[in-house]
């Protein structure tokens, strides 16, 4: 099942330009002016569908002198005020700042009218990047899930592992009851970042780590997966060129291998180039992989280790990437080459 992943990592730090201070929810006042051409009768009908959307604080009349579309703040910083000014064009449209609506997207209006009360004016608001969170709920979360996990996860539960961590993390962790297995993690985790950590442990299960707006920020929640769900990844395309970033990856040795299990190679080579190792245990079950039972021969020659590991999993039926985790700490992710789809 394909899941969608945010952008690269190196995106989302790019655009952390500052954090906007929380604006109190406020009162919105709509006033509409129509301009002219406008049918006699648009005043009636807007009044009465914007009615029965529930808008309050609404007033429809002819146009001014001067009338601008615009939103003026009023009130206090506590208490604020938005004076909405919109128009009714002669097509039929209501026009207000950065939005547009037909007499049918009356429901609409209200919502847009609602984000006004409680995030302000378009112009004033923290831009929204992935998950639909802002900017700096964005970067808070990342510094919550850039911490090491920081504890041994050898032969813990999946749900312990995972519960362990949500109360680790200054960021409110929705799991429903029942929704992981208590089947044992095999991964030695405590190294690796926090955000890294928990998509790595709930995969397994099917299950997937999904960031979203909440009332004080940004939360994250527990899900089953599903296609074309924004998810947080299990790591992400690192910033720096790999020879640069793993250097022992691309050193020279003397190579002769026989009729060893490719764990042996991997593990060997994880622990030379000091790179966690993290396998993809639904793409190995899907296709009945298992590299502690797969043999692996590559005849005397000079190569690289990352050579060397490429082709070991290869007659495994496996391959490897270099990922980065949240704090851009490298480790390696072996899955299957076929697709798990």
């Amino acid at each position: 099942m394909r899941c969608r992943v945010v952008p690269m990592l190196g995106w989302v730090l790019f655009t952390f330009a500052g954090s906007a201070q929380a604006i109190a929810a406020g009162r919105v006042e709509l006033e509409v002016y129509l301009e002219e051409r406008v049918a006699a009768t648009a005043q009636h009908e807007w009044l009465r569908e914007l009615s029965r959307a529930g808008i309050r604080n609404l007033r429809i009349r002819a146009k001014r002198p001067g009338d601008e579309i615009g939103i003026a703040a009023r009130g206090t910083s506590s208490a604020p005020v938005y004076a909405v000014t919109g128009a009714i064009l002669s097509d039929d449209e209501l026009v207000v700042p950065g939005a547009k609506f037909r007499l049918s997207e009356a429901r609409r209006l209200a919502r847009w009218i609602d984000e006004v009360a409680e995030q302000g004016p378009p112009s004033h608001r923290e831009e929204r990047v992935a998950f639909g969170l802002t900017v700096s709920q964005l970067e808070r979360l990342l510094e919550e899930l850039a911490q090491p996990v920081g504890f041994s996860t050898q032969d813990l539960s999946r749900r312990e592992v995972v519960e362990r961590i949500g109360r680790s993390v200054r960021v409110p962790l929705r799991l429903e009851a029942g929704a992981i297995e208590t089947e044992k993690v095999s991964a030695e985790l405590s190294t690796i970042s926090r955000g890294t950590a928990l998509a790595y442990a709930l995969r397994a299960e099917g299950l997937c780590l999904v960031p979203r707006p909440g009332a004080e920020g940004a939360e994250l929640t527990v899900v089953k997966s599903k296609p074309d769900l924004e998810i947080w990844p299990i790591g992400w395309e690192p910033e720096k060129p790999l020879p640069e970033l793993v250097p022992e990856l691309y050193e020279f040795l003397n190579v002769n291998v026989q009729n060893v299990t490719v764990a042996t190679v991997l593990n060997a080579i994880g622990q030379r180039a000091k790179l966690p190792v993290l396998i993809d245990q639904n793409a190995l079950a899907r296709h009945g992989l298992d590299p502690e039972k797969a043999t692996v021969s590559l005849p005397q020659s000079r190569t690289t280790y990352s050579l060397t590991l490429r082709k070991a999993l290869f007659q495994g039926g496996l391959k490897f990437e270099v990922r980065a985790d949240e704090a851009g700490r490298p480790f390696l992710w072996v899955t299957s080459i076929k697709p798990l789809d």
